[in-house]
């Protein structure tokens, strides 16, 4: 089965259909999803979804581009949060200069604290890192070096991801992997390997083709297990098994976890 390892379900584009759209995930070939936390806003709605939703589990964090809405308080909360159950990782957090071109500081400053509480909490990391590839390698090394986690919708060259790769890491691959662009990410997928990449969506962002840049979902990520078959030369079924196999082991999401919440009939 699929495992969607980067989704946000809670994201006002699926008000109007999300019930019907979820409820037809297990026919749709998609076992698992994780819906990442992008701000404070969305962690209520995210706690409920994971409860509504044997399948779906759920992350804490706060995106680069919203760290001007964490305080002290808010934090606290996050920690608490993180404590329950179905939440499986502290995402997605990291660094964005794409619309940021100068305060960098306060990014750095709730990026670092946020790799601290992964630690604190030993859960995984969903990393987000736009046009800041060097400053987020230098606080990775130094902050996320005990850590584990996923470089999420990786963008960057494939020397870099060999880097993260070593240091324990998986990398995110999405919509962006089958567009004809994107040549970085096609030769990343090339040379590493197979065990260290997970299937995303990112929903409703970055839609595969033939859906680009249309409202993206879990059900089209099998597009994107044909675009990495097509580019490892190997079966679309191969990429399906091994980024679930790789996505359980990034979550922590065993068998015995898996009955005790129910979640296998």
């Amino acid at each position: 089965m699929i495992f969607d390892t980067h989704a946000h379900y809670d994201d006002e584009q699926f008000d109007a259909d999300r019930e019907e759209l979820l409820s037809g995930m297990k026919a749709g070939g998609v076992g698992m999803i994780v819906d990442a936390a992008a701000a404070v806003a969305s962690w209520d709605k995210i706690l409920e979804l994971t409860e509504k939703y044997p399948f779906l589990y759920g992350s804490v964090g706060v995106h680069p581009d919203e760290v001007g809405d964490l305080n002290e308080e808010n934090f606290a909360r996050m920690s608490e949060l993180a404590d329950r159950k179905k939440i499986v990782a502290i995402g997605e957090i990291g660094l964005d200069y794409y619309w940021d071109k100068e305060g960098h500081d306060l990014q750095k400053y709730w990026f670092i604290r946020q790799l601290e509480l992964a630690g604190e909490k030993k859960l995984p990391v969903m990393i987000h890192s736009r046009e800041a590839a060097a400053d987020t390698m230098e606080i990775m090394k130094k902050y996320g070096k005990d850590l584990n986690g996923v470089i999420h919708c990786y963008s960057y060259s494939p020397e870099m991801a060999q880097e993260y790769v070593k240091m324990g890491y998986f990398i995110g691959v999405g919509g962006v992997v089958t567009f004809k662009n994107a040549k970085k990410l096609k030769e990343t997928v090339k040379e590493i390997p197979l065990e260290s990449i997970v299937l995303e969506t990112d929903c409703p962002y970055l839609a595969p083709e033939p859906f680009r840049g249309k409202r993206n979902c879990s059900l089209y990520i099998s597009y994107v297990a044909e675009k990495i078959a097509e580019l490892k030369g190997i079966s679309a079924e191969e990429v399906i098994r091994q980024t679930e196999e790789n996505a359980k082991q990034l979550y922590q999401i065993n068998e015995s976890r898996l009955l005790k919440e129910q979640v296998i009939e």
